[in-house]
């Protein structure tokens, strides 16, 4: 009588460079406990530099491997039928006058933007209109707008992107964290299909 096992491939996987990727690394598994550790322990795949940093494993070739070693189990598989392995590479230290330079470019950057779009919107003249309008006054320096906008402004960024520093203010992603999942979802999809085309064209080659 044949075992079931099912199979669900992660979806992305991040590995050291020149590791032996084993089934319980890419995949969850569900199977009889005698064979379980076994099917965890079957290799998938070596990590070669010529792998560069991303790697597509195909549902097929997990299958492959585990029929080779376990002909007679029943394999279901759930979920997507292809895994992304990542490799890391160990990452260079940033020199610390590098790190400050960075830092003052976004900086200056950013406060240029800021001040940019104030001056298309005519921001200085919307304060001294409001100034106008509620004291019956006139002043070219309507501080006492000027002034709390610009705490708004910080606060409001603070609130936008949901993060002091590195602290998150709650569990709740910042729009720049979801768009920055739907970029990374866009491009393991790119690369899936990437991938496809490839393995098509070796085997019409063939």
């Amino acid at each position: 009588m044949e075992e079931i096992v099912y199979i669900r491939l992660r979806h992305r996987v991040q590995v050291k460079s020149e590791s032996l990727v084993n089934l319980g690394q890419l995949a969850q598994i569900i199977a009889p406990e005698g064979v379980l550790e076994d099917l965890k322990r079957i290799n998938i795949h070596q990590v070669t530099p010529s792998d560069k940093n991303i790697i597509v494993i195909d549902v097929m070739t997990v299958i492959k491997e585990i029929s080779v070693n376990h002909p007679y189990l029943d394999i279901q598989t759930i979920g997507p039928v292809q895994s992304i392995i990542e490799v890391i590479y160990e990452k260079k230290k940033i020199s610390l006058p590098l790190f400050i330079g960075v830092w003052l470019l976004l900086f200056i950057g950013a406060a240029m933007a800021i001040m940019n779009f104030h001056e298309d919107v005519s921001m200085r003249q919307v304060h001294q209109m409001l100034y106008h309008f509620i004291t019956g006054e006139e002043d070219p320096h309507p501080l006492l707008f000027q002034i709390p906008y610009s705490f708004g402004l910080g606060l409001g960024m603070i609130l936008f992107f949901n993060h002091i520093f590195r602290k998150r203010l709650n569990e709740e992603p910042s729009p720049l964290e979801v768009e920055m999942f739907n970029y990374q979802l866009d491009l393991d999809q790119y690369v899936i299909m990437h991938e496809n085309k490839e393995s098509m064209k070796r085997l019409d080659d063939n």
